[in-house]
């Protein structure tokens, strides 16, 4: 009896966490950070010139890769994601007495637009955008420029999120109601 009950507090945490993954699952939670990449847009490319911020398309290569993406070369793949027009904008918000910024905004955007090989476009030119403020003191300027480094990377992350959620509505249906549209306008525009 004692091997019997030294066995089952050994598998009890495996077993709970088991059963935990398996409600989890089936209740459709998803951890944060995580959502849910169409598979019908596979191979994808990301098209993200060296001219925006490396950290931030490396995330977006992350977000995908994570969801499932086959990411392949331009030529190779048959969706093409690219990611344009890349600012980040600084601007007090609030000011003191002194005249001085007492709070800042920061705010970071990026065009994205999604099209097949053929450049049948699914998602036209979309700005996105995430903001955030912080404030400033004066008195402890370089913590705050940390802090203001640290939501720069937070921004570009959370931008990161919102170009793969924009993915997420990208069914196979979607995607080939897209291109029977793009080919009917294209043969109307074409007619005399």
């Amino acid at each position: 009896m004692p091997r019997a009950a030294s066995l089952l507090k050994v598998l009890r945490v495996p077993l709970v966490t088991v059963l935990a993954v398996i409600t989890f699952t089936g209740c459709g939670f998803q951890l944060r950070g995580t959502s849910p990449v169409p598979t019908a847009l596979q191979p994808l490319a990301v098209d993200c010139p060296d001219a925006l911020p490396g950290r931030f398309c490396q995330s977006v290569r992350d977000q995908l890769t994570l969801g499932g993406i086959e990411l392949q070369d331009p030529a190779q793949a048959d969706y093409v994601l690219r990611l344009r027009n890349y600012q980040q904008d600084r601007r007090a918000s609030a000011i003191t007495a002194q005249a001085a910024a007492a709070e800042y905004l920061l705010r970071h955007t990026v065009t994205i637009e999604l099209f097949t090989a053929n450049r049948v476009p699914l998602i036209a030119a979309t700005d996105l955008s995430a903001s955030e403020t912080y404030r400033f003191d004066e008195t402890n300027v370089l913590a705050k420029q940390r802090e203001e480094e640290e939501l720069r990377q937070q921004l570009g992350n959370r931008l990161a999120q919102q170009v793969i959620f924009r993915l997420a509505p990208m069914t196979r249906e979607r995607i080939e109601a897209a291109i029977e549209s793009h080919s009917a306008s294209q043969g109307t525009e074409e007619s005399p």
